[in-house]
Order: C-alpha cells, then structure tokens, then sequence
C-alpha cells in the first residue's frame, strides 16, 4: 500500500498589495538527483519543453527521457492573463525552479501568473494535495460571520464555475459582504485534471480556509493540483 506523507506549511504576511507576477514560493522534495548527472540533465530538457509548450498553449504536460531517468512535467498560466505576461512568468519559473532545488528530482514552483512542476514519476491526471502551502493575512475581519457566510457562497460559485466545460478549470468573481468593501475570489485546478479530480481537489482547498485561515482578510491555498485566492481588493 502506497503511503503518502502530507506536511504543511504556514506563510503569515501582514498584507498582500503587489499585483504584479511575484514568485509565491517553491517546494522541493527529498528525492536527491546528487549522483545523477542523467536525470539532471534529462530535468533541463524537460524545462525547455516546458517552456516551449506553455507559452504556445498556456498549458503542458509532457516527458523526457527513458527509462528510470525518465522526468514528467506540467506547466500552466493563469487563465486570465495574457500570453507576454504568460511569458514572462513561465521564463522566470523554469529559471528559479532549478536555483531553488537544483539537487531534487521533484519540485513545484507558485506563481501569481504561472505553476510549474516536475517529478521522476508520473502524476498527470492525479490530484495531488499531499503538499498544503498556506499564506494568510494577519488582520482578521470586523464581521467575522458575515463575512464567512459570504466567502462560502463566493468560493462555490468559482469553484462550480471553475468545473464547468471549456472553463479550463479556473473560476474568479466578487461578491459584496459590507457597505464598502468586496470579496475577491479566484480558483484554478491544473488542467490535467477531470472535472471530478477538479472538484476535489478545491473541495479541499475550500474546506481547509475554516482550518487555517478561519476570519482571515485575505489567504491563499496552494496545491499541486489547484489554488484557491481570496482578498478584500481586486487582485484580477
């Protein structure tokens, strides 16, 4: 029997205000590629096939090599954003993901704009939440009760939408919850998934906001399969 070890990791900032393409953060597992040059270099191919396919498609997921030094990747935009952004983010990703794990022989790489990922076993198609990154902002909001009730039918309608054929499993809108202010919410799952993997994987991320980001101003949720954003400002 398989056996999946799952670890979270908490990220509190006080604010989220840059609404350019940032870099979230990276996660690097324990698989050393140390003493093998191969598979390395199979990792760099990989990249630029990566690379490639995304900013003509804005989605791939592919492979290189044979055999034990076989790779898999998968690499997507934002669904909103345009191809240069697209670019520009993909071109940095590829880039910071070997500078940040250039000894594992899986990684995943977050984006504002982009995702990037890549492992020596195959996991198109899989939902993959075994790894949770959770950023949140430390304010908590006035009306907690309110304001939960409203997140909550916010995050089902862009999750329902996100699942809906030809959505590419991305969904973003806004719903009022004060006089002044919006909720602002955005999901994408990766676009290997079915749309049943796809409502599971933010089933998950949507139950885990009352976990960890329970009255929270703003947070994000980072699978390797689907993210889950929601701030009080437009950040789309």
């Amino acid at each position: 029997m398989a056996f999946f070890h799952h670890f979270l990791l908490l990220l509190v900032i006080c604010s989220f205000t840059v609404e350019s393409a940032e870099l979230w953060t990276q996660s690097c597992n324990d698989n050393s590629i140390t003493n093998s040059t191969q598979i390395s270099s199979n990792i760099d191919a990989l990249l630029v096939q990566l690379v490639s396919g995304t900013i003509k498609n804005g989605y791939i997921t592919t492979s290189y090599g044979k055999s034990n030094y076989k790779v898999y990747g998968l690499s997507q935009c934002r669904a909103d954003v345009s191809r240069t952004t697209c670019s520009t983010c993909i071109l940095d990703a590829a880039k910071q993901i070997r500078q940040l794990c250039p000894n594992q022989a899986g990684a995943s790489i977050w984006y504002d704009d982009c995702f990037l990922r890549y492992d020596t076993r195959k996991f198109a198609g899989q939902v993959d939440t075994t790894v949770g990154i959770y950023f949140y902002n430390v304010e908590n909001v006035t009306d907690p009760d309110s304001f939960n009730k409203q997140l909550e039918t916010l995050t089902g309608q862009i999750s329902s939408e996100a699942v809906k054929p030809g959505n590419r499993g991305f969904g973003r809108g806004k719903i009022g919850w004060s006089k002044s202010e919006d909720i602002y919410g955005l999901v994408q799952c990766t676009r290997d998934l079915s749309q049943a993997s796809c409502t599971q994987c933010l089933d998950t991320a949507v139950g885990n906001l009352r976990n960890f980001c329970e009255d929270k101003k703003g947070c994000r949720v980072l699978y390797n399969s689907c993210i889950l954003r929601y701030e009080l400002y437009s950040f789309f």
